[in-house]
């Protein structure tokens, strides 16, 4: 009888433990943070491509190219957004409201400018341009961080590419602490070509590189576009060979490299202290 009284004392807190799991399951759930900047479905990516908002990038799936999709398609090539392929399994994971009819879209927290306009703010400003190009940040923290250096170090605008970069999504916005509502950011389809513009337009390009002249002894003053890569692979070889100078920060330790936003926020004060304070 003793026995049969501790065996059922047992089953009925296992049945607790497993409902209290079960509990915990659905509150963590519950409290995934919502992505408003996630749109889904096709009507819904359909208005926002006609409202001329700026979408990061559209999710379809593979082979689902036909009727409404197919329009979707159509008109994000034509306003040049990025579209990308992925499986059914792929949007039924990233899909919040479980519905998403093949297509989901994340489209901007924050609204771009043109490279033109960055400049014409310098101009407003009577300063030199001082503009940031970012070459394959995909990490929205760093893009964060960099934008929130940028906007204290009094940097006009940053530019990013579209493919092979973070855009302006929601953990950008928090990260930057608010820099994100004053920076201007561009966004473009090749980074080389805005580099050919703006030395057209009369800025010198530096190139953050390890391999470069040590940063102290560097003239960095001036109309300036200063280029920030990757912590993987740093700045791409096309876009190295493009700039005008290389940009070194002295290492003295055993590790080789720094953080992409740690060098970015060196390298952007040097170019403060070098226009207000002189070499």
């Amino acid at each position: 009888m003793e026995k049969q009284k501790r065996q059922w004392q047992e089953k009925e807190q296992n049945q607790k433990n497993i409902k209290y799991r079960n509990q915990n399951r659905k509150n963590e759930q519950e409290q995934k943070e919502w992505n408003e900047n996630q749109l889904e479905g096709r009507n819904a990516i359909l208005e926002v491509l006609r409202s001329g908002r700026d979408i990061e990038k559209i999710f379809v799936a593979k082979g689902n190219v036909e009727g409404t999709i197919k329009r979707i398609i159509a008109i994000a090539a034509e306003k040049g957004v990025v579209i990308q392929e992925v499986s059914r399994q792929k949007l039924d994971e990233l899909s919040q409201t479980k519905n998403h009819q093949g297509v989901i879209a994340l489209v901007s927290a924050h609204d771009y400018v043109e490279v033109e306009d960055i400049l014409a703010m310098a101009k407003e400003k009577g300063e030199d341009p001082f503009v940031l190009l970012l070459d394959g940040i995909t990490d929205p923290h760093n893009l964060g961080a960099i934008l929130r250096t940028a906007e204290c170090a009094g940097v006009h605008g940053v530019i990013i590419p579209k493919r092979r970069s973070v855009g302006l999504n929601a953990t950008v916005g928090k990260t930057s602490a608010g820099a994100i509502e004053y920076m201007p950011v561009a966004r473009v389809t090749n980074i080389v070509h805005t580099m050919e513009y703006l030395k057209k337009e009369g800025l010198w390009i530096a190139c953050a590189d390890m391999k470069g002249l040590d940063h102290f002894d560097t003239n960095m003053e001036g109309p300036l576009g200063l280029v920030i890569g990757s912590e993987g692979d740093g700045v791409s070889r096309l876009v190295r060979e493009n700039c005008d100078f290389t940009a070194a920060i002295p290492m003295y330790g055993k590790i080789s490299s720094l953080n992409a936003s740690v060098a970015a926020g060196l390298l952007m004060y040097e170019v403060v202290r070098q226009r207000r304070f002189g070499k």
